[in-house]
């Protein structure tokens, strides 16, 4: 590969430097697309936590706080209410919620190669049609025979950004559902939520949670039409009077899908998603997608404006000589992927196009 100069990053305003000062100097971490990194705060919170627990000063309450501080940043971040949250632990188990109000005989319209985890769900509902097309086509693949259309903002194998514009309006004039998955995008490009009838999201890539820390959002009149199926003690109206049955008072807004949580993730995942809340998201982007065609330009290859930058290994092999140059980077569907986030620079992007030409 041949190389040219690496540019340099914009303006960085104090905001976010402070949130990249936040985080250690992990040089050559190229790898958010399969796990975030903690921010100082998140390790303090979780070690803090530990010794509580430890010291027998740990009540299963203290952590209803932490949780509804944590859904209130999250809300802020993707733009609705906090009553349009709910939370959970993995993205696969908030899509069953929504695979299983899927009517019989009714289309699912999904994207090859899209992630397993909102797929999976639908392709087990029996008496359902799961159709899948190429990202590029799927707002012209819309019909009025589609129920729900189901994709990532941010396709995970090739980091390709979805055209929200136009599936939302092919959706609007079709009459159909819209299922947006968030785990590649919030945190680092801008979400809207509110254009979607249901979003789900995991935090630990992007948003630098702990794993086991994953909401949803509903729209309410689509809220309406799923059950909530997996229903438990979080899920009541009172959390503490819901612990046995038969009596039931389910929340009546979007917690009513909430799960149990396992606290010790909330813990970290409060401070970490509470200073995304607090960052212009754009910004974000404009540096990591930059960073991104700097590797592009620094490796020869056209620019694809994504924060994930993919390009063929079929055999590994440039992945295997970025390991040897200390850089941690992923390979999926026989892709290099090198993904910036906030730690990143553009020593960074010098070190990759070292290694490759």
């Amino acid at each position: 590969m041949t190389s040219s100069p690496v540019a340099t990053s914009h303006t960085i305003s104090p905001v976010l430097q402070r949130a990249i000062d936040s985080f250690e100097t992990p040089r050559g971490f190229l790898a958010v697309a399969s796990i975030g990194l903690p921010t100082r705060e998140t390790v303090a919170a979780q070690k803090a936590d530990l010794d509580l627990w430890s010291a027998a000063r740990r009540d299963p309450m203290d952590y209803d706080a932490i949780i509804e501080r944590t859904r209130g940043h999250y809300a802020k971040l993707v733009g609705v209410g906090a009553e349009r949250v709910a939370t959970g632990s993995q993205t696969s188990v908030l899509t069953s919620v929504v695979a299983a109000a899927v009517p019989d005989g009714a289309e699912v319209l999904c994207v090859d190669g899209d992630f397993s985890s909102i797929v999976f769900p639908f392709l087990q509902r029996p008496g359902i049609r799961v159709r899948s097309v190429p990202i590029a086509e799927l707002a012209a693949s819309i019909s009025a025979e589609t129920w729900l259309v189901v994709f990532s903002h941010v396709q995970s194998a090739t980091g390709v950004v979805a055209n929200v514009e136009a599936i939302v309006e092919a959706a609007r004039v079709h009459g159909t559902f819209t299922f947006c998955d968030t785990t590649q995008s919030a945190g680092v490009h801008p979400v809207d939520a509110s254009l979607f009838d249901v979003t789900v999201c995991h935090a630990y890539k992007w948003l630098c949670a702990p794993r086991g820390v994953a909401f949803m959002t509903l729209r309410e009149d689509f809220g309406r039409k799923l059950v909530p199926i997996q229903a438990g003690w979080y899920a009541g109206d009172d959390v503490w009077r819901s612990c046995y049955g038969p009596n039931m008072h389910l929340a009546q807004d979007a917690r009513r899908f909430d799960v149990s949580p396992a606290w010790p993730a909330w813990v970290g995942a409060e401070p970490a998603i509470r200073m995304f809340s607090e960052l212009d998201i754009a910004e974000v982007w404009r540096r990591t997608s930059g960073l991104g065609d700097a590797l592009c330009d620094g490796l020869g290859i056209e620019r694809q404006h994504q924060a994930i930058v993919t390009w063929a290994d079929p055999d590994g092999l440039d992945l295997g000589r970025l390991v040897a140059a200390g850089v941690k980077a992923s390979g999926r569907a026989g892709r290099l992927r090198a993904a910036f986030h906030l730690w990143n620079d553009e020593s960074d992007v010098a070190t990759v196009v070292s290694a490759l030409r």
